[in-house]
């Protein structure tokens, strides 16, 4: 009896695609290319550390809920890290977005990382514009009035009222966020897959790099 190398059921084939795709010393590398030493690869990872503070102070906001963080000092000190953690993460992922781009990061069969990076940005500027209507004090109000009438003379302030507290409040902490969240993953995992893009002048894109311990 011969007996077929092919999975007999989807989630065995699914396995098997994402362990060829993403074997382990890929997936969790020990090494890294001598060229990573250099800070311009380093606002990727300060992009990531920035977002993960965004998630955490979010939490605890949304958990304490829309009016805590304007009558509490704690919820003030969470409110500003908020804050600023954002700012932070906008300021960290245009450099690192325009580092890449000036270093061509689609190169080597890479437009997908760079597609999933664009994408990261615009999603994020959506959710940071949901953030300020949120805020739910006099500055939120300005900039919702002033919004309400560029989107309705686009056809979309119907199914995206900005003046609706509750709707931008779920688009800012559940859709949004979780949208930016899988395209950020999916993003790491082309890295992953595919490598740092090299630097002009070092090797071509396909050829596998020298690797020292980091």
């Amino acid at each position: 009896m011969t007996i077929s190398a092919r999975p007999p059921t989807w989630t065995g084939r699914l396995r098997g695609r994402a362990v060829h795709a993403f074997p382990s010393d890929t997936l969790l590398p020990e090494r890294q290319p001598v060229y990573v030493a250099s800070w311009i690869y380093v606002f990727g990872v300060l992009t990531l550390a920035a977002f993960l503070v965004v998630l955490g102070s979010g939490v605890v906001l949304a958990v304490a809920g829309p009016q805590w963080w304007h009558r509490s000092s704690a919820g003030h000190f969470v409110n500003s890290l908020h804050l600023w953690s954002v700012e932070l993460f906008m300021a960290f992922m245009v450099v690192h977005l325009w580092g890449k781009f000036w270093m061509a990061a689609w190169r080597g069969r890479r437009a997908m990382t760079w597609v999933t990076g664009a994408v990261c940005f615009l999603g994020s500027i959506g959710t940071a514009f949901t953030g300020y209507l949120v805020q739910s004090n006099f500055d939120s109000q300005q900039i919702s009035t002033q919004a309400k009438d560029g989107l309705n003379s686009v056809g979309i302030g119907a199914f995206f009222n900005v003046l609706n507290f509750g709707q931008m409040l779920m688009w800012h902490i559940v859709l949004l966020p979780l949208a930016v969240g899988i395209v950020v993953v999916v993003h790491v995992l082309q890295v992953r897959r595919r490598g740092v893009v090299p630097p002009f002048d070092v090797l071509p894109v396909d050829q596998p790099p020298e690797r020292i311990q980091l």
